[in-house]
């Protein structure tokens, strides 16, 4: 596959899982392998990228930014988010078992990997992970509330959102339900509301800028704990995808009513509970997910030792 092409790509599988109300943009940039990339790129606001700007430098600015990567990733996102919202909140409606059990198998699998990787797992590590498994889930219950939708709360929405984005585990769109900002920015993206998308995207790009630097930082002096921490986050989120819930309250989104405070339960005690549907799928989904990460993850690996073999040999 074409490195441009598997960038687009994986803006698309982020801009998808942004839509959902539980999965993290994040995430999808863990599970694809370029976390590491993005957030670099993302922090790249500095003293010399400013004297840059003031000399005029367009080339050096666009090296400085990793801009191809940048942009075939943001339209891989964008894509995503106009053509796909329709059809994930459809799914989200229409099969919703369906949709968390993909999802769980996804995450589920994406943490054991990383959790592998850390070398030299210590008692720091686990104490740390455990913290960010708190968090998670303490996030991932927290009940949605209403509060004024002007354009200064669509700003700070956008500032908030953001950052969680770009947490593994954390997602942006829960952030949204959780603020009552969820309805007014999925609504002004379907209808196209110019005013209030260009004061997200602002919010969103000022919160991105400061958020980014921080994370950056923490990843080249304490990538270990950052990412015990990270993979911490991401496992408690795991309580917003449990696929066999029932709502308890809904939200109106549009013409469509989503589930804004749920009830975890096992897949027995569902009402209308159906072996095959209710059971056998979702399983079947959970694999595929956690097959599809440890497939991409075992390629990766075959191929960087291949690389590895061709350069000793050379």
């Amino acid at each position: 596959m074409p490195k441009w092409l598997k960038i687009y790509l994986s803006g698309v599988l982020m801009g998808a899982a942004d839509v959902v109300p539980g999965v993290s943009g994040g995430t999808m940039a863990f599970i694809v392998g370029i976390y590491d990339r993005l957030i670099a790129a993302l922090s790249g606001v500095n003293a010399n990228s400013l004297k840059m700007l003031c000399k005029g430098d367009v080339k050096g600015l666009w090296r400085h930014f990793d801009g191809a990567f940048l942009l075939t990733l943001l339209l891989g996102i964008v894509t995503s988010i106009f053509a796909i919202a329709s059809l994930i909140t459809t799914l989200l409606q229409d099969y919703p078992v369906w949709l968390w059990s993909f999802f769980f198998g996804l995450i589920l699998a994406s943490a054991y990997i990383l959790i592998h990787e850390m070398q030299r797992f210590r008692l720091a590590h686990g104490a740390v992970m455990l913290i960010g498994i708190l968090l998670g889930s303490a996030l991932s219950m927290l009940v949605p509330t209403q509060v004024d939708t002007g354009l200064w709360m669509v700003f700070v929405s956008g500032m908030i959102a953001i950052c969680a984005m770009i947490l593994p585990g954390i997602s942006g769109s829960f952030i949204l339900l959780m603020m009552g900002m969820y309805g007014v920015v999925i609504s002004a993206v379907k209808d196209l509301n110019i005013v209030v998308i260009a004061v997200f995207a602002l919010g969103a790009l000022l919160g991105l800028l400061s958020f980014s630097k921080l994370l950056n930082w923490l990843l080249q002096h304490a990538k270990s704990i950052t990412l015990a921490f990270l993979t911490g986050i991401m496992m408690g989120a795991l309580v917003k995808v449990w696929p066999w819930k029932e709502a308890l309250s809904y939200i109106e989104v549009g013409h469509k009513r989503i589930p804004s405070e749920e009830h975890l339960l096992l897949p027995w005690n569902m009402a209308n509970y159906e072996w095959v549907n209710g059971l056998l799928i979702p399983c079947a989904l959970i694999l595929l997910g956690g097959a599809l990460v440890y497939g991409a993850h075992y390629i990766s690996i075959t191929k960087s030792i291949r690389s590895d073999n061709k350069v000793r040999e050379v």
